[in-house]
Parts: C-alpha cells; structure tokens; sequence
C-alpha cells in the first residue's frame, strides 16, 4: 500500500465496499483473516473511511496482548463512546453492563446478560442509521469481550450494525470461527511490483529483486524491509523468518531513538491501555525524568506511532511486540513497577503490573491476584479468574494457600474445557500436602476432568468412598458435589453403576452413590440429594424420588437452579409431567439472569419431557433452542440432547428427513464418547420415525437396540420409557414372543418404582400382547388407569384397542376409540399416529376429514417460539429479552410469519397458535 492506494486488493475492496453499503439495510459480521502484515489494518481503515463517507457511527477497539487479561477491558473500549446511552438499556441489562465495567458496586449478572446488553444498545441506542464495529486483533481481546462480541455477531441480520473483525493466523481463538471470513493471500507479482516501487522506488535492481523475492507479497514487509535495507549492509537477516526480520527492522529503528522516546515506547508497548496521560507518567518514572508529548514526535516520524493527541497507537501490533522482546528482564520490570504506580487509583488494572514486575513470591500481590479472580467470576469472566489464580500460585510462598490457589485455578480450568492447564495444576497441587477437603477437591477435579488419572481413580465407586471420608470430616457441601458428578457420569457413559453394565466387586457404583448419599444431613427432598439419587439409582430410589418430587418442587418455588435439578430428578424416574412443569417454571428466571449455560440445559430437559408427551408446541422450540445455546455455551453433551430431542419431535410429527437427519447429527457427535443417554434417544427417534412410516420390522429392530447391554444406545433408565413403541413394532412385525424376555424383566422393575412412564408403557404393552381373550379386559383396565394428563399415551391406547376391535370384527365397537384417538392425536399434531387413526376408521366404514396444518407445521423452531409469545401478548422487546434476539429481530420474524400463517397482524395470532400462556416459554 502507498498513501490511499491498496495495491492488489479490488476483490476485497469490493466485497467491504458491499458489506459496509448494507449497513443501513442489514446489519452482519466479517472476520478477515491472515498473516501478520497482509494488510488487515488497512483494510480496516479502508472500511473506516466507507462508514465515515456514508455517514455511519464508528466505534472501534484492539486487542492488545498486555490487556487479555482484564475482563470486558476490549468491550469497555468499543462501548465508551455511546456508553451513556446505556441508560435506556431495560434495567436488568444496564445493571449489568455497568456493573461489568465497574461503574457500580453490585456484581455483575451472567456473561449473556452483558452480551444483551450491548446487542441492544448498538441495535437501539444508537440514533445514527446504522453502526460498523471496527475490531482489530481480535485474537489478543480478553476473553469475555470475545464472548459477548460473538453473540453479538451471530445476532445481527436484522439491525443495522456491521462487525469487521481481524485475527492473525497462529493465533487460537475461537472468535469468528462460525462467521463469514474473507482470508488476505499475500500479493501477486505486478502488485507486489507497484507497491514495492511506490515507496522505494530508488533501489537498486539488485536489491529490489531481492526484497520482491523475500518478501513473497507481503505488504508490510515489503515497506517496511525496504527501509530497512537503507540502513544495513548486511544480507545474513534476509535468512530469518519474515516476522521476526520485521520485528528486528522495528527494534533497529527504536535504537536509533532519543533516551526519553525509548522509554515512552516501551511503557505504550507494555501497557494495557493506550491513554496517552498515564503512558507519559510511566515513562517519565522509566527514565527518571519527565517525558512529555514532545518525545513524540521522533517515533511518528520513524512510522513508529500514529499521530495521535489523547492515545498512544502503534503502527502496527509487530511494533509494540518488537519493543517489548527485544527489552532487557530487568527493563521489563522496571516499567511493570512504574505502570503499576501510575495506575495506583485502577487497583485491578494495577495488580497485573505489580505481579509482572516481580521475579519471587510476594504475599500481599498474590492476594491481590486472589480478589481479582473474585472480581473476574463476579464479572463471568472464567478465563481471567484463571489467569490471575494461575499467577497468584506462582506468587504464593506459603505451601497451604499456594495449594488452594492452584486447586481454584483447576476448578476454572475445569469449567473452561482446558485439559492441558488442568493437567498442569493438577500435577502441581500433588507436590504439596493437601488437606481432606483439598484432596477431595482434587478428586472431584480428577473426575470430572480426567488430569491424567488412571481409569480405576476416576471411577463413580472411587468417588464415593472419596465422598464418605469427606462427608465424615463435616464436609457436606463437597461430598455433594463429590456424588453429583458421579452420578452424573453413571447417567451419561453408565460407567460402573448401570443394571447390565460393568460392575464393581460388591455391587454397582450406582449402588455406592446411593447409599453415601443417604447417609448424608441433608433433607428428604434436598433438590441436589433427589437428583443424585435419580441419576445413580433411577429405578432402584424410582419411589423414593417420585414420593419427594412433587413436594420439592412446591417448596422450591422461584429458585430456578433447585427447579432445574428437580425437573432432571423427574425425568430420570419417567415422572415427564412434572419434569416439563418444572423445568418451564425454571426458564423465566435463567433468561432473566442471562444464565444461558444452565438454560441451555433446562431447555433440554423441557424438550426430553415435551417429546415422550408428544408436546409439540413446546418441545420443538424448546430442542432448537437447546442445541443453539449450547452450542453457543461450549456444552456437546447438551448439543446431542437438543438434536437427540428435535429427532423425536419430528418423528411425532410426521417429518421424517428432519428426524433422521437430526438423529443421525445427534449419533455422530455422541458415538465417540459413548454418550448413551444421547445415543439411546437418536434411536428411539429412529424407531418412531420407523413405526409412524409404517415400516414395522425396521421400527422393532431400531427399538430393540435399546435393551441390548452391548449395544452403545442401550440405557438402564431411558429403555424403560419405550415398551408402548417396541411393543407396538413388535405386534405389528410378528416378535411378540421375542420381546417377552423385555418385558419381563421391565415388570421387575416396576415393582421397585412407581414410574409413571414405566407403568403407563407396561399397560399398553400387557394389552397389545395379550391374548384375544384376555385384551378387552386389559385394554378397558389400561384406559381407566391412564392419567389424561398423557394424552398422547391415551390416545395410543385408544388406537390400539380399535385396532383390536376391528380385527375381532366388530367394526361399530371400534369407531368410538379411534375417534378418540384421532382427535388427540391431530388436536398434538401428531400427523402419523392421526392419519392411521382415519385409515382404520375407513376400514371401519366410517370417513374423516383432512387434519388441518398446524403453525407448528409451517414455522421454523425459532418461529413458532416467537409466534407464541407474540400470541400471549408480549411485546417485540419482551421476546427479545426473552430469546436474547434484539427487538429488530423479532420484528423480521414476524413479518415472515404472518405470511406463512395467512394473517396480517399480531391479534390473529392467537386463534392460530395454540399458546401455552399459562406455562411460560
């Protein structure tokens, strides 16, 4: 590049100049990616000088490698300019934002809140047309300003706001990496000629065919190596990779620099700020004399820094790197001290100075480390909480508080996913005597994470034992966690614990989970205890959960975390009414508090128990919206339950590419893990979708995979809840005799617990199988004993008995069950089971009428959610408070529903809809 000019890049200008002129339409996301000097920032400033032309708001931010570690330090720099504006935020989200920034004193909500926070206040806030987010370096922002502009990004189709983003190859990060990208290739040779020759082109021959040849089409280096050629007669720098050729270039030219100017670079390179006051201050402590805005001038001249009168702006990132590597460990920490001195009144920005100016431990940094990692979860920024426990260890001389130190850095590590610093803390907490609460710390560290534990240490039964000694210390917060994740683990890999699987000398991990869990002072119907007990013994305790479910719920009132782990609790012991009942009272509160890790997983279970109730309404956004957000949240297991989900529902529904299709996604990501709750739901999704179709023999084949121990989809507890199914595919394909052995061993079973879903699918299954002689009377006691609360399982029965009737020949008797279940099952929207409910009233010699297309046959997943509560009333921002959606957002979607659906306003909806304004989404 020279001057305005961008040489070599019309296709990229052209694709830019399209995305920043959309503005005003759409908004959207681009992440450009590439090598370091490929010309990311030009292209930035490119799209700078577009917005401006078009009148656009410009608000810009940098990721800079010095300031990764502060939370929201990257957002609070892009926000600054319209951050007043925030005042119009709803007050939950303007609290929270604040809050984040340490404006106010409270602590700051869930991570998503804030993220909200800022979709709105860019999509709303702002009066200008529209708005271009200018994020360069995005590989160096601080975590949580990574997550919340990521959920920005992937939300802004319908507001006029534009995100432009770079990222420099090497770097990890996980930003961008699900948005549209545009990767910079180095120029071609008439390009790299024309720019080569526009800033240097009084080389000679020799020389310029050199550096085209080193440079390979790189633009800053071709600049930047030309320069460096006027003030070198050596070649041997030419042999070393480019970056580092740059960076010795940059190094070269600050050598050449007055005294004071060294020293204001080195503070600008070092700090994680960029205020010009407090660089000056820094380096006027560096070189032990004042430095002033004069000492500027030699470094803009050099093409060090960009004119600038309130900030200090490097050139480019490679500058400010060049100055910090190539400064001396003992310069480094000169300046580390100075900034942490100037920045005396910004406690948290100055305790990372202070720790990197110190090569021995230092008690009083270390503790400040502690209360910045507070301060940093308070924030949901996990990963900064982690840097500063890691940081603080490393500080900390005294064994005992370095131990803690490192096992609170393992837990983030923990929750983060990173496998590599878990190991490392893990190894290092070994090496100092831990206490007996520390120890089970570990283990719970080691279980949940692997940290390089043989296998036999990680198991549930060795958990337990860990959490009795633990328990009898006095320790019962821990033991429940301890026994949390053990049954946890039994539930989706069912290692140790499950009836059929590998078990222990002396009975099975589940077993063991149980009884330390009971031994423990905690109510009967301690929401935590009752999902231990569901998890580990799911059958076993089935009466025990059940009896305190309903009443544990009613105490758990509006505490959403207790509601949660209760509607789990139901699922496990086939009570779906309540699951469902709880686990939609729980939502309200996760949405409001932005928990979108825990919502994710509420919405699973809604959708888990919606599908076996054949609740399509909610089951269907709920499974969509499940598979987003933990996606979103890092959560695969959850992604698996929300397709595993969404399969069942389409199956019910009659859309047999979607059910196979989201089994089989579901299957691909849990087969490598052995995730068997995830497995054993793709497969009942596959044998319902089988059994709708009519293709029987394949239905049965599907569904009986789920009661053979050495097949992956087999499950203790989920098996239980498909006998209607299997017994249904089993008639209906000639297997009757074979499923006898499955039923058998599910009538032991129901004598241990009371299950609902249990028993209800042992009625129909006795009255399917029975004899001709013995079905009238199961069939009459199957339907007196149903509850209508499952109307879906009623109205199989109903479907079953005509079919019996009629084969018996009694073609009158039979119409008044098949009507029944006819009407059920179109008043569900369940296509398959209704149509075969008019097939055999036809045979019966009596006629229906087409089912009439629900919305929930029309809409998308996201659609119908929004169509509902758009029905019951809620405003365009209520839904998007609700959805995490700007208000713009849920406009566009109405405006694409009221054409599918045949309406013209929001009042029409409700008769199309069927709403569940009771029950809130």
């Amino acid at each position: 590049m020279a001057g305005d000019i961008l040489y070599g890049r019309d296709a990229e200008l052209l694709r830019l100049e399209a995305f920043v002129g959309g503005g005003r339409e759409h908004g959207g996301a681009l992440v450009i990616s590439g090598e370091a000097g490929i010309g990311k920032s030009a292209l930035l400033a490119e799209a700078r000088r577009m917005a401006a032309a078009g009148g656009l708001l410009v608000l810009s931010t940098a990721g800079v490698e010095a300031e990764s570690r502060l939370p929201f330090a990257g957002l609070h720099n892009l926000l600054r300019p319209i951050l007043h504006r925030a005042q119009a935020l709803p007050a939950p989200q303007r609290d929270a934002m604040l809050a984040a920034f340490g404006m106010t004193g409270g602590a700051a909500a869930d991570l998503f809140l804030i993220a909200l926070a800022a979709l709105n206040m860019l999509g709303e806030a702002c009066a200008e047309p529209a708005v271009l987010l200018l994020v360069e370096d995005a590989h160096w922002l601080d975590s949580a300003t990574t997550d919340v502009l990521g959920f920005v990004a992937r939300r802004l189709d319908a507001d006029p706001v534009l995100l432009l983003a770079t990222i420099r190859d090497g770097f990890g990060t996980s930003f961008g990496s699900d948005l549209p990208a545009l990767r910079l290739q180095r120029l071609d040779e008439a390009a790299a000629a024309a720019l080569l020759d526009a800033r240097a082109g009084t080389l000679p021959p020799g020389a310029r065919s050199r550096l085209l040849k080193d440079a390979a089409g790189n633009p800053l280096a071709l600049v930047e190596l030309a320069l460096a050629t006027a003030h070198t007669t050596t070649d041997t720098h030419l042999v070393r990779p480019l970056t580092d050729r740059l960076e010795e270039a940059f190094a070269a030219r600050v050598a050449r620099l007055p005294a004071a100017t060294r020293a204001l670079l080195l503070a600008a390179a070092i700090n994680d700020g960029d205020a010009l006051p407090e660089t000056l201050s820094a380096a006027s402590l560096i070189a032990g004399s004042p430095v002033t805005t004069g000492d500027l001038g030699p470094a803009t001249a050099a093409s060090l820094l960009e004119p600038d009168e309130i900030r200090v702006r490097f050139r480019h990132p490679l500058m400010r790197s060049a100055i910090y590597q190539r400064a001396g460990l003992a310069q480094r920490y000169a300046a580390h001290a100075a900034l942490a001195r100037v920045l005396a009144d910004q406690p948290d920005r100055a305790i990372w100075h202070r720790a990197a100016s110190l090569a021995e431990p230092d008690e009083d940094v270390a503790a400040g480390l502690e209360e910045a990692a507070v301060q940093a979860r308070r924030r949901g920024a996990v990963t900064s909480a982690l840097s500063a426990l890691e940081r603080a260890a490393r500080l900390t001389a005294d064994p005992a508080r370095r131990a803690a130190r490192l096992l609170r850095a393992a837990e983030a590590a923990v929750e983060l996913g990173r496998h590599d610093v878990v190991t490392t803390l893990v190894r290092e907490a070994r090496t100092v005597e831990l206490s007996a609460r520390q120890q089970a710390q570990l283990l719970w560290i080691e279980a949940s994470f692997g940290a390089g534990l043989q296998e036999e240490h990680r198991r549930p039964a060795a958990i337990a034992a860990a959490a009795r000694k633990v328990a009898a210390d006095g320790h019962t917060d821990v033991a429940l966690r301890l026994l949390n994740g053990a049954a946890l683990r039994t539930f989706w890999t069912g290692a140790d614990g499950s009836p059929g699987l590998r078990r222990d000398a002396g009975g099975s991990a589940g077993q063991r989970i149980v009884e330390v869990a009971e031994t423990l002072p905690v109510a009967a119907g301690d929401p935590d205890l009752l999902a231990i007990l569901a998890f580990a013994a799911p059958i076993e305790r089935g009466a025990t959960v059940i009896t305190s479910l309903r009443h544990s719920a009613a105490r758990s009132g509006s505490d959403a975390e207790a509601l949660r782990l209760v509607g789990s609790a139901a699922i496990l012991v086939g009570a779906f009414d309540l699951a469902k009942t709880c686990t939609t009272g729980a939502l309200p509160t996760l949405r409001a508090q932005g928990r979108l890790g825990l919502l994710a997983r509420a919405l699973g279970a809604q959708a888990w128990s919606a599908a076996h109730l054949a609740d399509l309404d909610i089951g269907i956004p709920a499974a969509e919206e499940c598979a987003r957000l933990a996606a979103e949240t890092s959560q695969p297991l959850f992604v698996g339950i929300g397709r595993a989900a969404a399969a069942v529902l389409a199956a019910l529904r009659g859309d047999d590419e979607t059910a196979r299709s989201q089994a089989t996604a579901a299957e691909q990501g849990a087969l490598s893990g052995g995730v068997r709750p995830v497995l054993a739901t793709a497969r009942f999704a596959c044998g319902l979708e089988a059994l709708g179709a009519g293709r029987y023999a394949e239905a049965y084949e599907h569904l009986r995979r789920m009661h053979d121990p050495a097949d992956p989809s087999f499950h203790p507890a989920l098996r239980c809840f498909v006998l209607a199914d299997l017994a249904d595919a089993a008639v209906h394909s000639g297997q009757q005799a074979a499923v006898a052995g499955v039923i058998a061993e599910m009538e032991a079973f129901a004598r241990q617990t009371p299950s609902p879903a249990l028993h209800g699918g042992l009625r129909h299954a006795r009255a399917v199988l029975a004899a001709d002689d013995e079905a009238e009377s199961r069939f009459t006691e199957a339907l007196r004993d149903t509850d209508g609360g499952w109307p879906f399982v009623r109205a199989r029965l109903h479907l079953a008995y005509g079919q019996w009737l009629r084969r018996q020949r009694r073609a009158t008797d039979s119409r008044a069950p098949l009507r029944a279940a006819r009407d059920t099952f179109d008043s569900l929207g369940t296509t398959p089971w209704g149509d075969l409910a008019r097939q055999e009233l036809r045979a019966s010699g009596e006629t229906s009428q087409r089912h009439t297309v629900e919305a929930h046959d029309l809409l998308t997943p996201q659609e119908l959610q929004i169509a509902q509560m758009a029905a019951d009333g809620m405003t365009n921002r209520e839904i998007g408070e609700r959805l995490y959606l700007s208000h713009r957002t849920v406009s566009t979607h109405l405006h694409r529903i009221f054409p599918k659906l045949g309406v013209t306003s929001r009042t029409q909806l409700g008769a199309i809809v069927r709403s569940r304004a009771s029950q809130p989404v």
